[in-house]
């Protein structure tokens, strides 16, 4: 390759949209918009790369218009089905779709860890655990690859709160980093393999993540091995010297303009190599670990006849359905649910937007549903995201799916614009159904755990006026409960893709038995998590803002047995219409443990159970780690032995000074339950000192 067609492989340039205006002229006329366009090399036969979003399917934010794609349920959702299968099967869908429209490489596989219940982005990543998000997110990874389309792994490291994020430094110890964040995306990487890894925003340790050489030469590249490249994400390239701490691409050009006003790895990279700054051995290491994604995942291979095969809206669907139908977690039920589909029942179906559709989380996940939005009302917000920040409505109404699934019920609507309006419809109604919604996106955090647009008044005035209430709430985070104790049923729906008002009003039919648990403790406020106040929340964009993560490896229900707290709701939970039961539980030991126990299903329905393994001491040291899962289909009566080995990594602690992981002699507990506060069996092996691994 000539060092021009060496160069022209690391930038990419993003597609017109109301951010960078019109169509850059690099990018050729018969492209298709996207989030990123890297010329192929026409002469040796190497593909362009063109990139899409694609936390929540393919995303379109104005690239191509009339485009769309199956909008999938919030990330959060795929979490709290505790479903690597699901995860696979989804990561395909979007694989297939994104060949279908000619896109190669997929921003997806966000692994980034829920430490603060405030954080915007959440819906997007997984859970608050390593174990599950890894799992998740890698299977997810391997989904996408597997249809020959290339997937990231984001954002690395600690991106976990928006507020400032370009000037956000995360302060963490290097060991407890390993064994929380960096585990997830370790096991990430295992799993799935990505052909690339993307960096995230925000500093670590003082140093920006994309110019990290710590994180991104001594952990990604040689302690772990990564063959894939790293780019950056969008705008977070400042200078050309990224490049010699590892990075090997920048990404959307553009947006470094707006923001630092430079392309960093167009003319001053050029510069830097010509003048000698640059080695020619990391050059042509930063092509090779690009060419080697291209062709180890295929898509130089692509087939001209067949991406439009593989599009099937149908079939995609229902895995959207089937993803919001595990997603939803049925947090508290006093026996109202499910409610009777046949019945003359007067149902009040208050707020939310129910009569139109369901809500989504803004920023680069929006994804555009076929025949569009349902509506979309604009909300903005200060900085880069602002323009996105608006509340967009999937068009699959809870209320019409309620009225399908119910045709004998009497079902009207309230907006809940007031309170005092939400509850003259609530009085003459023999049940009433409140759906709280909350925007939260990309680019900022919320100030608290608080519905918005007043409608806990609205929930308190309905629960008043009628004691037959039931809360849906559609949002991407736990949120406060004053009226908590006032209702009889609360359903924790997420943002549940464009099938969710099939899904929601399955599960309220019982047409659906709920077996969504909660992928992240709810506080019962914010006095209990690390940080009740968020540095930085209320400054002015561009604020240069540091977060003590002090908490360390403690992250969500870690941190609530350490302190010795009781969570609104913990990691784990959620309820269902039928119950279950575990027994006969028995480990064994080596360089790890395996445990092994019978579920029964001792109801009178058929459902889905999530036994969990945790570890609740280590010789000596009392700690609180999920070892393993298993999601359960079991039919009435019917019972399963379950076989679960720890990854040894969450029995041991890593040692930063000798770079390894250090298993201590003793005794080590475990216990199954169905929720990290409802632990039922227990046991202790014995293990020997160990230490393994980089």
């Amino acid at each position: 390759m000539t060092d021009e067609e060496r160069f022209s492989l690391l930038v990419s340039f993003m597609g017109t949209n109301d951010v960078v205006g019109d169509r850059d002229e690099r990018i050729p006329e018969d492209v298709p918009m996207s989030a990123g366009y890297v010329p192929g090399v026409e002469r040796l036969g190497v593909p362009a790369l063109l990139m899409s979003d694609a936390s929540l399917g393919v995303t379109n934010p104005g690239y191509r218009p009339g485009d769309t794609a199956t909008a999938l349920p919030a990330a959060i959702a795929l979490g709290a089905s505790f479903n690597p299968e699901l995860a696979r099967s989804s990561g395909a869908m979007v694989g297939r779709e994104a060949r279908a429209r000619g896109l190669n490489v997929m921003l997806a596989g966000g692994v980034n860890l829920a430490r603060d219940p405030r954080n915007g982005r959440n819906f997007e990543y997984l859970s608050e655990d390593p174990l599950l998000s890894g799992v998740l997110a890698g299977e997810s990874i391997a989904g996408i690859q597997g249809e020959g389309v290339i997937s990231t792994a984001k954002h690395f490291s600690l991106n976990c709160n928006e507020t400032n994020r370009h000037w956000l430094d995360a302060i963490i110890d290097p060991a407890a980093h390993r064994e929380s964040d960096l585990l997830a995306f370790e096991i990430a990487i295992e799993r799935g393999q990505p052909g690339s890894v993307m960096t995230g925003y925000n500093k670590v340790n003082g140093v920006y993540a994309g110019a990290n050489r710590v994180l991104i030469e001594e952990i990604l590249k040689d302690a772990w091995g990564y063959p894939g490249w790293v780019m950056s994400d969008w705008g977070a390239t400042p200078t050309w010297d990224y490049a010699l701490a590892g990075l090997d691409q920048e990404s959307g050009a553009q947006i470094d303009v707006i923001m630092w006003d430079a392309e960093s790895f167009t003319e001053p990279l050029r510069k830097a190599f010509a003048d000698g700054e640059l080695p020619a051995e990391r050059l042509s290491e930063m092509v090779r670990r690009i060419l080697r994604s291209m062709y180890a995942i295929g898509i130089d291979a692509w087939d001209p006849g067949r991406p439009a095969a593989q599009d099937d809206p149908a079939a995609h669907h229902e895995i959207a359905l089937e993803g919001a139908r595990q997603g939803i977690v049925l947090l508290d039920n006093d026996g109202i649910l499910p409610l009777a589909s046949e019945t003359s029942t007067r149902i009040a179906v208050i707020g939310g937007y129910a009569e139109l559709g369901v809500p989504v989380g803004t920023g680069s996940s929006a994804v555009t549903p076929p025949g569009g939005y349902a509506a979309e009302v604009h909300i903005g917000g200060p900085g880069i995201m602002g323009s996105s920040r608006n509340l967009y409505l999937l068009p699959s109404s809870p209320m019409q799916e309620l009225g399908r699934l119910m045709p004998e019920a009497e079902i009207e609507f309230d907006p809940g614009m007031t309170p005092a309006e939400a509850a003259l419809l609530a009085r003459r109604s023999d049940v009433a159904i409140v759906f709280a919604i909350r925007v939260e996106g990309e680019g900022y955090d919320l100030p608290d755990l608080s519905l918005p647009w007043g409608q806990d008044a609205v929930i308190e005035a309905v629960a008043k006026a009628n004691p037959n209430t039931i809360v849906v709430l559609e949002t991407g985070n736990p949120v406060a409960m004053p009226w908590r104790e006032k209702v009889r049923a609360i359903v924790q729906a997420w943002y549940p893709g464009q099938a969710g008002g099939q899904a929601i009003a399955e599960v309220l039919t019982g047409a659906v038995n709920p077996s969504g648990r909660l992928p992240l403790s709810f506080p019962a406020d914010l006095d209990q998590t690390p940080r009740p106040e968020l540095p930085g929340l209320g400054t002015p964009w561009g604020t240069p803002t540091t977060i003590d993560y002090d908490e360390g490896a403690e992250i969500g229900y870690r941190w609530f047995a350490q302190q010795g707290a009781t969570p609104l709701y913990a990691f784990g939970h959620g309820l269902g219409y039928t119950s279950f039961e575990y027994g006969g539980l028995e480990v064994s030991a080596g360089e790890t443990i395996t445990a092994t126990f019978t579920v029964t299903n001792t109801g009178e329905r058929d459902g889905a159970d999530v036994p969990q393994l945790y570890l609740t001491s280590a010789a000596g040291d009392e700690r609180t780690r999920l070892l393993g899962f298993e999601r359960v289909e079991l039919g009435a009566g019917e019972s399963r032995s379950v076989t679960v080995t720890a990854d040894a990594r969450l029995l041991a602690r890593y040692d930063a000074g000798a770079g390894e992981w250090h298993v201590g002699a003793g005794v080590y507990r475990v216990m199954v339950g169905r929720a990290a506060d409802d632990l039922v069996l227990a046991a202790e092996a014995q293990l020997a000192e160990r230490r393994f691994g980089n």
